[in-house]
């Protein structure tokens, strides 16, 4: 299993709260838009749209 390089991590935030609540990785060669995931937002207390962000 590869680790997360700092080349390949990303933060997620949420839409809502404009919280960064989880970092996780992506193949930028191979994925060229940006992520958007349904998580949980520990402080909006649910399940928020999470995109991607700098």
């Amino acid at each position: 299993m590869a680790t997360k390089t700092k080349e390949n991590l990303v933060k997620l935030k949420c839409s809502e709260c404009k919280e960064i609540n989880y970092y996780t990785s992506r193949n930028k060669k191979k994925i060229k838009e940006k992520l958007e995931l349904n998580k949980f937002c520990n402080h909006c207390r649910k399940h928020t749209e999470h995109k991607e962000m700098k």
